[in-house]
């Protein structure tokens, strides 16, 4: 169990203060400076809780509710991964000498998996790295100009995309004027606002709400090849991208007034290995999974997984094996199917539980009480399969009472026909 700290003092600096958009370069930046300094509830036993004055022990419960409300983005054998192809692309791209298009990464999986944030988080790496390498200057910005520097542009893709939605988005992060501009003049406001941010990697998430049965979704495919001719690494992040038509280029039917797009064949590495479009040759996707249950080495995954996560608990009882021991890992497995935003949420509903009736324990009983549904995820549009599924709770059997043996039973008299 962790070392027992000092209670928490009567100020309440656990609050949160305005809350941060990734989606604007100040933003983005400021998510990065901060993201590691929210400093948890110390842990207490029932001892030190009970010595504290009702007031102090209503701010404790709080800072312990904000603790699980800011639960630790934990690393996965699967994020690993992720993380060090989209890291390892943006470096290949960022320290390149040579002029052309870079590798982008569609990076797919399915909604609640931590796609946001592992790609988030290996940005956030190389933006570090990149700004201490270059002193924390542009080194592209001109003699006699304003130093501008955002080595990461986040933005997410609007529900209906279209070129000029898209190029919007774009200039909003960087807070570029675009009133009354033509498509052709936002793209050229984009390339010279990637251009003079000296901007390295270009993250455009939820990107599978492009449907592709539109003339503008196709448009919008062509802005982002043309986008990635400005020596910048495109990073998409979607749900559900070898059927979203994202990697096949359709062709418009006159007669159906709609995009027509391939189907998707199952041979090979590439979901259509006959079409060597320019988006297959363009990207490298990789899958962000869900954790298993099917072998030895990931049920151990699981099981680390949870031991890491239960350190990071705040109940008043030892939180040691509480997740990780006994039956727990295969219920939590089949209440969440392995995917770690479902275990999260439910996880924070159960020690909100847990604190209200004073039994600071989670248990299958008191989490079958929790439900996750799908307004604990209300970043997820649900038409666009980004919410997860979410298992039914299993409830056991209940046991049938026996039945009493009537095999003496004295019936009475017997009636007789008359």
């Amino acid at each position: 169990m962790t070392a027992l700290a000092k209670p928490s003092s009567d100020s309440a600096a656990f609050l949160p203060g305005p809350p941060i958009d990734r989606t604007r370069v100040e933003g983005w930046q400021q998510w990065v400076r901060t993201r590691e300094s929210f400093e948890p509830a110390p842990v207490l036993d029932r001892s030190q809780y009970s010595n504290m004055s009702p007031r102090r022990r209503r701010i404790h419960d709080l800072h312990r509710l904000a603790t699980h409300s800011s639960l630790p983005v934990l690393s996965t054998p699967m994020s690993d991964a992720v993380a060090w192809l989209v890291k390892a692309r943006i470096e290949d791209g960022a320290y390149s000498h040579k002029a052309g298009i870079r590798t982008g990464v569609m990076v797919n999986g399915g909604g609640a998996q931590g796609k946001t944030e592992t790609v988030c988080e290996a940005l956030a790496a190389f933006e570090a790295e990149w700004l201490a390498v270059n002193e924390y200057m542009n080194p592209e910005a001109m003699a006699g100009t304003r130093d501008l520097l955002a080595p990461v542009a986040y933005v997410r893709c609007p529900v209906k995309a279209t070129p000029v939605s898209t190029c919007q988005r774009i200039l909003d992060f960087y807070g570029e004027d675009y009133k009354n501009m033509r498509q052709e003049d936002l793209i050229r406001t984009v390339n010279a606002a990637i251009s003079a941010h000296a901007t390295k990697a270009l993250v455009i998430d939820d990107i599978t709400r492009l449907k592709l049965h539109r003339e503008s979704d196709q448009d919008v495919l062509d802005l982002l090849l043309e986008v990635m001719s400005m020596s910048v690494t495109l990073i998409l992040v979607g749900v559900g991208i070898p059927v979203s038509g994202l990697l096949r280029r359709g062709r418009f039917d006159p007669v159906r007034k709609q995009w027509i797009i391939p189907p998707v064949r199952d041979r090979g590495r590439s979901p259509n290995p006959e079409a060597a479009t320019q988006h297959e040759r363009r990207f490298e996707m990789i899958e962000l999974e869900a954790f298993s249950y099917d072998s030895p080495a990931q049920i151990n995954a699981w099981v680390d997984h949870l031991t890491a996560l239960e350190r990071s608990l705040r109940l008043l009882t030892d939180t040691s094996g509480m997740l990780s021991s006994g039956a727990m890992p295969e219920y939590l497995f089949g209440r969440t199917n392995g995917v770690v935003g479902l275990l999260e949420k439910l996880i924070q509903r159960g020690c909100r539980l847990a604190i209200e009736d004073g039994c600071e324990r989670l248990d299958t009983t008191l989490l079958n009480r929790c439900r996750v549904s799908p307004t604990d995820l209300p970043d997820l549009d649900a038409e666009s399969g980004e919410q997860p599924t979410n298992p039914p709770i299993q409830n056991p059997p209940k046991k049938r009472a026996k039945g009493r043996n009537s095999v003496f039973d004295d019936s009475g008299p017997a009636e007789f026909a008359g």
